[in-house]
């Protein structure tokens, strides 16, 4: 009986183990095919970091999202200031 109980016990584990291990394997897979010719790299320029080269354009992307500033609102309450 307590061998069933070790048995049941691990069960869950080495699914999980087993999960882990093919959805690793499977993002390698797709990385190595993926058929990009050039990986890109990490240039410093200045102060800041850019991304070079990759299969992504970046005028392929879409633009970031801008944030719309509000003159009269309380930062901790977040109600407008009178």
């Amino acid at each position: 009986m307590a061998l069933v109980r070790r048995v049941a016990a691990v069960i869950p584990l080495v699914g999980a183990v087993t999960t882990a291990a093919a959805l690793t394997g499977a993002a390698f897979l797709t990385v190595a095919h993926a058929g990009c010719d050039e990986a890109g790299r990490f240039v410093r320029t200045g102060e800041s970091i850019e991304f070079v080269g990759g299969c992504v354009n970046g005028a392929d992307l879409p633009a970031a999202p801008t944030a719309e500033v509000a003159d009269n609102v309380d930062r901790f309450g977040g109600s407008k200031k009178p």
